[in-house]
């Protein structure tokens, strides 16, 4: 079995959650096995548990990145037992996202409790895509109705979108997906990525994805 791990990230308003929907609908009908890893950020502060709820951030942060961890791990177990030649196994956001949200003690804090170094959660991930946030080049397009979890104003999610590339810049493959007025030309941007990196071809219907 063919396995692949891949990371979509990027500042608040980048097209995640649009982009999951593209690459299910894209890499399904090119013969891969799609997994999706939610983000687990948004999971914790919608039940209630986020940085300003925990005693400290530090101990926020270690409660989000084991779980984010362990989740990964079962979404990979789970697939190693599926009928299918190609899984691809896409993660809402990495371990190395949550580094942005941390000073410097914090994160070393957190990679004492998870037993692990920098370097170390860098592998887990075969590719990284950050898609930049709206607010950047396309700022007209940024808004807090998709995600009840979003907080950032257009200025802090620039300032973020920065953070979160500087959090990746260590991994060997990084791809920055940029803004476009033509949000469809994003999405197919980031498909043809992804596919190259597979060592593949897609084909992308834009009237089929934009009328889904």
């Amino acid at each position: 079995m063919q396995i692949t791990k891949i990371v979509v990230t990027g500042g608040p308003c980048g097209g995640k959650s649009t982009a999951m929907r593209w690459i299910s609908h894209v890499f399904t009908k090119a013969g891969y096995k799609v997994l999706f890893v939610p983000e687990t950020a948004t999971e914790l502060i919608t039940g209630g548990v986020a940085p300003w709820t925990c005693g400290t951030n530090a101990e926020y942060q270690k409660c989000q990145m084991k779980l984010q961890m362990e989740k990964e791990n079962l979404f990979e177990q789970a697939g190693r037992t599926m009928k299918t030649d190609k899984l691809l196994i896409v993660c809402d956001r990495g371990e190395l996202d949550n580094k942005a949200y941390m000073n410097e003690e914090e994160f070393a804090e957190v990679l004492g409790f998870l037993g692990a170094t920098e370097e170390e959660l860098l592998a887990r991930y075969d590719a990284v895509f950050h898609l930049v946030t709206a607010a950047k080049d396309t700022v007209r397009f940024y808004t807090f109705e998709n995600n009840q979890a979003r907080y950032e104003t257009a200025e802090e999610a620039v300032a973020l979108d920065q953070r979160l590339m500087n959090c990746w810049s260590g991994h060997p493959y990084l791809k920055v997906i940029p803004g476009q007025d033509d949000f469809a030309m994003k999405m197919r941007h980031l498909m043809n990525e992804i596919a190259d990196y597979l060592g593949t071809t897609v084909t992308v219907d834009m009237d089929e994805m934009i009328d889904d």
